[in-house]
């Protein structure tokens, strides 16, 4: 038997709580991981116009901190309690991010920078790419940022803090999902015909009442259509819904790439599965065989094509929700969708 689990979190100013939620009938028992950086407060040597410090939490990759041109610009996010750090995520600004090479990822719980540990040095990293760093586990309160040297500037479009509570004995119930995480992504293509926005491949319309319920670029090349899931998770399968209405035939050939680059807004990731074609208002579904990936692309290569998505739909394994004793301060309504298997 299936079961749907709907959580509603709605206006709340203030709230205190222990939740897990897992999908499916593996069980293992593990740490809770997740992003305490989200809770956390942040700051930076100084501030570039309005490109304050929480610009690097926000989940957009169309901001991003700035410092002033100085010596040892910095940027840290302090996580109000002491953790246990598994890895640090860096999303590099998507121009001028030969700035960030150099800068070192330091935690401890010293507001002196050079009294924290440093768990890596970002030798490079592309123009708005995505980067992993592993610290094994390094305890801190606070995750630094830095550029050692005169005349730096220290620009940062998104940062992570994945860890658990330093000394917390309590052990995570974490099972291995397949869980519809699309909803909870950010969804943006190459180009918007008139009113056909990207969000609406995952709005849970598989527009077969209204094709408006779909997206659609321009005719261009190479048009594409890219899923941010805001973390990597390992996908099992994508499902596409093509239009009923007509032209069903613009979605022959498109391609399915999954990785965790935005070089060529992600279309240089690899491919899980190329499409050759899907029956008017039908849902196909594409194997992708535990592929890692953070973005979710759709990209029909050549000239004078159109791209038009009804609904896409993102399955995959490693989704824990667990807040450990977190505080949520929240104003907005938030769906939390899983399915399980129960006998």
């Amino acid at each position: 038997m299936f079961r749907t689990i709907y959580l509603y979190i709605t206006s709340l100013s203030m709230l205190s709580i222990y939740l897990c939620i897992c999908t499916s009938l593996v069980f293992c028992l593990d740490k809770c991981f997740f992003n305490a950086a989200l809770w956390g407060k942040t700051s930076q040597s100084s501030n570039y116009l309005q490109s304050g410090p929480e610009l690097a939490l926000d989940g957009l990759l169309t901001s991003w901190t700035h410092t002033n041109n100085e010596t040892n610009p910095w940027w840290r996010v302090d996580l109000l309690k002491v953790y246990r750090v598994n890895r640090v995520t860096i999303t590099n600004r998507p121009s001028n991010g030969l700035r960030i090479n150099g800068a070192v990822i330091r935690i401890g719980n010293f507001l002196d920078i050079y009294n924290n540990k440093i768990c890596a040095v970002i030798s490079t990293l592309a123009d708005g790419a995505t980067a992993t760093f592993s610290c094994g586990a390094m305890e801190g309160r606070y995750m630094i940022v830095h550029i050692p040297g005169d005349k730096k500037i220290l620009s940062l479009s998104e940062a992570g803090v994945y860890g658990y509570l330093a000394g917390n004995s309590k052990k995570c119930l974490v099972k291995t999902v397949n869980s519809k995480q699309s909803l909870d992504g950010a969804a943006t293509q190459s180009s918007t015909f008139t009113g056909w926005f990207a969000e609406k491949a995952i709005d849970s319309n598989r527009g077969l009442q209204q094709n408006t319920a779909c997206s659609s670029t321009l005719n261009q090349t190479n048009p594409w259509w890219r899923l941010d899931l805001r973390h990597i998770y390992r996908v099992s399968r994508v499902v596409v819904t093509n239009r009923k209405d007509c032209c069903t035939e613009q979605m022959n050939g498109a391609e399915i790439r999954i990785g965790n680059s935005l070089e060529n807004n992600s279309n240089n990731n690899p491919i899980c599965a190329v499409i050759p074609a899907i029956p008017a208002g039908e849902s196909y579904s594409y194997s992708c065989g535990g592929m890692d990936g953070r973005y979710v692309n759709l990209i029909i290569p050549g000239d004078m094509k159109i791209l038009t998505l009804c609904e896409l739909e993102v399955y995959g394994e490693g989704v824990t929700i667990c807040f450990v004793n977190k505080t949520v301060r929240s104003t907005s309504t938030f769906l939390l969708k899983a399915t399980s298997t129960n006998s």
